[in-house]
Order: C-alpha cells, then structure tokens, then sequence
C-alpha cells in the first residue's frame, strides 16, 4: 500500500477540461454585467470588447444549457468545488461535501442555483486550487 496521498489522488468527480469551460462562461458573464451596455472606454481587444461582438456565444442559457448536459455527479462536483472555494469545506472534506452537495441538489435546478452564486467563475476555480491544480493550466 503507498502512502502517496497527494492531491493527484483526488477525484473530483467532473473533468478539469469542463470545470475550466464553466468557469470561462461564468466569467466572461459576470464581465458583461460589469460592463452592462456601454462598453465606452473599452480597449476594443478587451475581453468584455470581444464579448460585445459575438455575444451569443457565451450567454447564461448556453451556460445553464451545459450545466444542465452534465450528469447528476458531476453537477453534484460542481456544487462542492464552488463550495470549497467559498471555504464552506476543504479537501479533506471532499466525500461529504460531494454527498450534500447530490442530496441537496436532487429534483432541482442546479445551473439556477450555481448561477445564483456571485463571482462563480472565482468561486469554482479556488475550489479546484484547494486541490492543487490550476485552472488557467486546463488546455482551451
């Protein structure tokens, strides 16, 4: 038996690849309601530039839509990571955060209540950071 209980062991239940997806999607909404409509000022190279010129692509339906695609485990995941980047739970406490995080989200909307969530992009990225990986690292 190895003692090797570093956080690589650790199974998040839910890829990083799509962890990063959502936390891009959350950002870049909540960077559109910062800027709202009048992005006056805006280096036209900005991301809140960039999202004003095709913003269908990245919309809170579209956002909800792929939050909704995924299965019931990895939604649960979702929950405890930004849970865990709220500092309700920590590492150590993954198993029962995940566990709450399934009971508490059963028969209802979890995108509704993730996006409910202020800076949820933050949120789910420290979450993934309290195991040691890095969400800017997540290839694109």
């Amino acid at each position: 038996m190895s003692d090797d209980n570093n956080d690589d062991d650790v199974d998040l239940g839910i890829s990083l690849e799509a962890v990063a997806a959502i936390v891009d999607h959350a950002r870049a909404l909540q960077g559109q309601e910062e800027v709202g409509t009048d992005p006056t000022g805006e280096d036209e190279d900005s991301e809140a530039a960039l999202l004003e010129e095709d913003p269908d692509d990245l919309t809170e339906e579209s956002l909800r839509a792929f939050i909704g695609e995924l299965n019931e485990d990895e939604q649960a995941s979702l929950i405890a990571l930004a849970w865990t980047g709220r500092g309700d739970y920590g590492p150590g406490e993954w198993d029962e955060a995940r566990a709450l995080a399934a009971e508490r989200s059963e028969g209802r909307d979890t995108a509704e209540y993730l996006l409910q969530m202020d800076n949820l992009g933050d949120l789910l990225a420290e979450g993934v950071a309290a195991f040691g990986f890095s969400i800017e690292e997540v290839e694109r």
